[in-house]
């Protein structure tokens, strides 16, 4: 009996002195990874959030179809293989005359899936994102994506303000949902203000408050309050149209009048890109399989705005759902015009 207890406490002893130093490093790591933050509240942005200290910025300007974006990057490439990112967006003004918010929302995220994987880790590299829930903050608008970045792999809010659409990205190789957490609860908006109905001039007299000087200097200090540099300088919308003309994102006719989306039919073989759906545990638990039907919309850039299931296995919809709203296609063009298409997707599951 003695001998037994002696080789349980040595056995203690060894556990004790090898297992426990372990834990105090994986501790101290996990602090020292966190500690040494600062709050960023950049002039010019409407937003503040905790990021690692010495992170930096950037200031460009991307194409996308017939405007240009006003891209600001903050970002904090950590030694610890975490990525803190916090891109700002600007110049697609919110114009519910000419499309919704909803539209507006879903072109800002197009373009930061097609621009920040190729900023972040080359020009090759593509980026892997999908839909998780919506949500809100402050009365903003937002909605949460997974997304992918070669190894990487985390999590991504974003939300829409009147004048910016802003992205919180978190990406890391291994699992740290404290660090995440931390960080991307930190983001803060302030609350949103309700705002009175603007007339069309007045929305131009915005429009030419906002300019960008043709000489602004990103790197150039700013005072408090003063904007910063780049700051919704490009066109908003498509350049003016020629009379008799529609330009893409236009919702009305010559005469006024509404236009609804024209009729596609079956969309699968349309698709530019098509994401195919992720194979839920449920489903799989309920080996659930078959067809699922999704009637969606498609605004006048190719972009489905609209999407919701009408046919298919219950455990099967949310995921097809999700898989249309990544979807991508061509603008179609009606007598020379942009236009909506409404259509159907088609979405095949095998029992797994």
């Amino acid at each position: 009996m003695q001998s037994i207890r002696a080789v349980t406490l040595a056995a203690l002893a060894v556990f004790v002195l090898i297992v426990f130093p372990i834990c105090l490093r994986a501790q101290a790591d996990i602090s020292s990874a966190t500690a040494d933050w600062e709050r960023l509240r950049p002039a010019g942005e409407e937003f503040e959030i905790l990021i690692p200290k010495n992170s930096v910025s950037d200031v460009s300007k991307e194409p996308y179809h017939k405007m240009t974006i006003t891209t600001r990057l903050y970002l904090s490439d950590h030694p610890t293989g975490a990525v803190f990112a916090v891109v700002s967006m600007s110049g697609i003004k919110r114009n519910p005359a000419l499309y919704s918010d909803v539209e507006r929302m879903n072109s800002y995220v197009d373009a930061f899936r097609r621009w920040f994987p190729p900023r972040l880790r080359g020009k090759e590299a593509m980026g892997k994102i999908s839909l998780v829930g919506t949500k809100a903050l402050n009365g903003h608008t937002g909605r949460t994506y997974n997304l992918g970045v070669g190894t990487l792999s985390g999590t991504v809010e974003v939300f829409a303000t009147r004048k910016r659409f802003y992205a919180v990205v978190f990406l890391n190789n291994k699992k740290d949902l404290v660090t995440k957490e931390r960080f991307l609860s930190s983001f803060v908006l302030p609350e949103k203000q309700n705002e009175p109905a603007q007339t069309a001039a007045a929305e131009k007299k915005e429009g030419a408050d906002e300019a960008e000087p043709a000489t602004a200097n990103p790197n150039a200090p700013k005072r408090e309050g003063q904007a910063a540099a780049g700051t919704e300088g490009a066109t908003d919308t498509p350049a003016e149209a020629k009379p008799g003309e529609a330009r893409p994102g236009d919702t009305t006719n010559a005469s006024g009048q509404g236009r609804r989306p024209i009729s596609g039919g079956m969309l699968n073989g349309k698709a530019i890109s098509l994401p195919p759906p992720v194979y839920s545990p449920e489903a799989r638990a309920a080996r659930a399989a078959g067809a699922v039907n999704v009637q969606i919309t498609i605004d006048e850039y190719g972009n489905v705005i609209a999407a919701r299931a009408v046919a298919g296995h219950p455990l099967l919809q949310a995921s097809a759902v999700n898989a249309a709203l990544q979807a991508k296609f061509s603008p179609t063009f009606l007598m020379g015009e942009a236009v909506k298409v409404s259509g159907v997707l088609v979405y095949n599951f095998v029992a797994q």
